[in-house]
């Protein structure tokens, strides 16, 4: 089940999505909520848009960095993370030939991603700061 817009621009912003991707978009954002759901210390999202695109942030906890969806200039699916961190890099050297990489900033696909794959990439950007401030 998808969790509900409260946002009514995030809403139109995933009506807007081509056809041909919007489905794979709206299963991220389900994988993106579910994961947040079950890793301890990330607490509630916030979805909103940040340049445009569905944006997921551990407001409250402060414990991720951002998530953001979107198409690629190619057409593809996108899944974007903060570029000036390892987040993607990380992940990268862990799956370094499942996905095509946007450099340090995104991962794009085109037919229904691994998604026990992204969850891990997923996890990793919403425990961000957990992770670096440490115990």
């Amino acid at each position: 089940m998808d969790p509900a817009f409260f946002d009514p621009r995030v809403a139109a912003v995933f009506a807007a999505f081509p056809k041909a991707v919007r489905a794979d978009l709206m299963a991220l954002r389900r994988l993106i909520f579910a994961t947040a759901a079950r890793t301890p210390g990330v607490g509630p999202l916030d979805e909103t848009l940040k340049w445009g695109q569905p944006a997921y942030l551990t407001s409250s906890t402060k414990a991720g960095s951002t998530i953001r969806l979107g198409v690629a200039k190619t057409g593809e699916c996108a899944l974007y993370v903060h570029c000036q961190t390892t987040i993607l890099s990380e992940f990268r050297a862990i799956l370094p030939d499942l996905f095509r990489y946007d450099g340090n900033r995104a991962v794009l696909f085109d037919a229904p991603p691994d998604h026990d794959a992204l969850a891990i990439l997923i996890t990793g950007a919403l425990t961000w700061h957990l992770r670096k401030r440490g115990p």
